[in-house]
């Protein structure tokens, strides 16, 4: 998709990615006037913002995370807001809930921000939609060739059959899951028919927020003071990672432990974590999916964030791209590149694990 402009249309400030002609930032993380909101994860989303523009699914979330009294504007997908004169829709990222690609024009110049996205479809969140642009900014998360997804119907086989293993020997099966994303996607994907599914109160205070808001999902019940060690046997528990390590983890007796993360498609990053099993369910693209992205917009011009920015911007520049790597403060899933292996750390295109 060829350009019409030589003014850029987004540009990247200490503050975020600005729009000079629209005055407003996206994904802030600094407090600003105005800022559209890709999605409600921390790093996306930071208090302090005057006013939010966001999805409309995202709204209670924000009011959750941010505080009930934040001025917010709910959008649904494709639906057109003029700021001071620049066109912006917010699309599809299947990243999670309420997850939307930012699409900004103006005098028939077209960017889109990404934020965080998977292409694969979870049946869960709308699937992402890709959009033609002359310039996309892009995650690179998962950004190496050693990070191919397997299709969630195995994932989800493997964890039913694990829970259904740790039933039978009457111990819970505790799932560590991001509280807003990950946990509400391993709650619709799971069999129910194998028992019971309690969740910590920072998982099930994101899962009823969603509830009351028109969310569809499945049942699952609140731990609490009251909850009893015999309760959990052979239940399904969803818990945030930061609770891995906890004295928490006693309340539930006998247990096995699990990790879902895209991290757990390199053996050394299994090796890493304290969990008795690890899963390789992510909710970010993998390498074929951000490639796949990537052409899909016909964009001439790629900006690289988050992730492998070095070495995935320059694989695409040698693919013909006009890439760059831009900094930025999101994170998306913790990176531990020590953890790959340093002839790929080099070589993008290297396939030795």
């Amino acid at each position: 998709m060829k350009s019409t402009s030589n003014e850029a249309l987004l540009t990247f400030r200490p503050e975020g990615i600005y729009c000079p002609k629209g005055d407003f930032y996206i994904d802030p993380w600094k407090p600003v006037k105005c800022a559209v909101i890709t999605h409600a994860h921390s790093d996306h989303a930071r208090p302090g913002m005057q006013h939010y523009i966001t999805q409309h699914d995202t709204v209670a979330i924000l009011r959750l995370r941010l505080g009930q009294n934040i001025s917010v504007e709910g959008l649904g997908f494709g639906q057109l807001r003029v700021i001071n004169g620049v066109k912006v829709s917010l699309h599809p990222a299947g990243h999670i809930t309420g997850s939307a690609q930012i699409r900004v024009e103006s005098g028939g110049e077209v960017w889109v921000a990404s934020g965080d996205y998977k292409t694969s479809d979870d049946g869960y969140c709308p699937a992402f939609e890709p959009v033609k642009c002359h310039a996309f900014i892009t995650e690179s998360t998962f950004g190496m060739p050693i990070y191919h997804w397997t299709d969630q119907k195995e994932i989800f086989s493997d964890i039913n059959q694990w829970w259904n293993k740790n039933k039978a020997e009457k111990k819970a099966s505790v799932v560590f899951c991001y509280s807003l994303g990950k946990a509400q996607r391993v709650l619709q994907g799971v069999d129910h028919s194998i028992g019971k599914v309690f969740s910590h109160g920072s998982v099930f205070n994101v899962n009823e927020c969603l509830r009351k808001s028109g969310i569809a999902l499945h049942s699952d019940k609140r731990i609490d003071y009251y909850s009893k060690k015999e309760d959990f046997q052979g239940a399904l528990v969803l818990a945030p990672p930061s609770v891995e390590n906890a004295v928490w983890l006693k309340k539930l007796g006998p247990n096995s432990t699990a990790v879902t993360s895209g991290w757990m498609a390199v053996r050394s990053s299994k090796k890493r974590t304290n969990a008795d099993i690890g899963f390789a369910l992510s909710d970010h693209a993998d390498w074929d999916g951000l490639l796949d992205a990537i052409k899909a917009t016909e964009a001439e011009k790629i900006f690289v964030t988050h992730g492998y920015t070095s070495s995935f911007a320059k694989y695409l520049r040698e693919i013909g791209y006009d890439a760059s790597e831009v900094h930025t403060e999101f994170s998306g899933e913790q990176i531990s590149p020590e953890e790959v292996p340093a002839d790929v750390q080099e070589n993008p295109t290297a396939t030795s694990l």
